[in-house]
């Protein structure tokens, strides 16, 4: 299979840290790939090596036909790239951004003045067009900054965490046009910390100290997990949580909002753990087994990872 995004060993380092560790990761055309992963995990240095904007250390990538090392200027006309903090023009209009970057692209006048219709009313930004950006919302914000990055029609787009910040409504909204680009062609990767963003990829990789320590569908992730959680209600979660990692069939335990999750290899633990909590003098509510989300998952690898000494 030819992969529209192939890494080769791609690494990167700032001083005494590894940003990116020999990353090998292949990533199908026509599909929206999530890099996943907390702050620091190297999901920022990954997109600017991609997008040929930092040289690595060693290893290489391709998008599409070109290498990012050898062929630098060639991706840059095939790909759009949205950083964390797009400069956005305050004193343009919407419409005069868009002209703006029109022009940095060196769109004929005839195309892109259709072009930029298109686009307006593809981000539900034609009413707004003669508003200034710097008086827009957040999430107007990004999606105006994702419509300069369409100008070109690329076919690559990387967004680095692009609804930082944003509403949550704003958020669907900015996911929705992501999936009208992924049916009309364009491959997208998007790096994100949040977990329900995740689980609206396609694939995704699970990024932790500048390695993936997992990549997969969304879906395979959360069923390949062999262990089980229990829910915990408590009447001093802190206590309850500190009593149960010294307990030698738990294998993690960690809050979850008002929650806390215990991971175990066997659901019938359960009851065990009534047990211990009544010896301990701790009030619990009610425990029962759910499901594990793509949190949980995650957030067990991690320590799984750590403990073996594999990150």
């Amino acid at each position: 299979m030819k992969f529209g995004i192939q890494t080769y060993s791609l690494t990167k380092s700032f001083k005494d840290i590894k940003a990116v560790n020999h990353l090998d990761i292949g990533i199908e055309k026509n599909t929206i790939f999530g890099l996943v992963g907390p702050d620091g995990a190297g999901k920022t240095t990954t997109i600017r090596m991609l997008c040929s904007l930092i040289s690595p250390d060693s290893g290489t990538a391709r998008i599409g036909d070109f290498d990012i090392i050898k062929e630098s200027e060639k991706i840059k006309n095939c790909i759009g790239y949205m950083p964390q903090k797009f400069s956005l023009y305050g004193d343009l209009t919407v419409l005069e951004n868009l002209k703006f970057y029109s022009e940095i692209y060196q769109i004929p006048s005839k195309i892109s003045k259709t072009k930029i219709d298109e686009l307006l009313a593809f981000s539900n930004l034609t009413q707004h067009a003669d508003k200034l950006a710097s008086q827009l919302s957040g999430g107007m914000k990004q999606k105006l900054a994702l419509s300069c990055n369409l100008i070109h029609t690329p076919q690559y787009l990387f967004l680095d965490e692009p609804t930082i910040g944003v509403d949550p409504v704003a958020r669907r909204e900015l996911w929705k046009i992501l999936f009208s680009l992924r049916n009309q062609g364009v491959t997208i990767f998007v790096s994100t910390p949040y977990m329900d963003e995740a689980e609206r990829c396609d694939e995704i990789g699970l990024m932790y100290n500048g390695s993936i320590i997992e990549k997969d569908t969304p879906a395979n992730i959360i069923n390949n997990f062999q262990q089980h959680i229990l829910c915990i209600y408590s009447d001093d979660n802190y206590s309850a949580r500190d009593l149960v990692k010294t307990l030698e069939y738990v294998d993690d335990a960690y809050l979850f909002g008002e929650e806390l999750h215990v991971v175990v290899e066997d659901y019938r633990f359960s009851e065990k753990l009534k047990q211990d909590f009544k010896e301990y003098e701790i009030e619990i509510s009610s425990i029962h087994e759910i499901k594990p989300s793509l949190e949980d998952v995650f957030v067990h690898t991690i320590k799984n990872k750590s403990d073996d000494g594999d990150i």
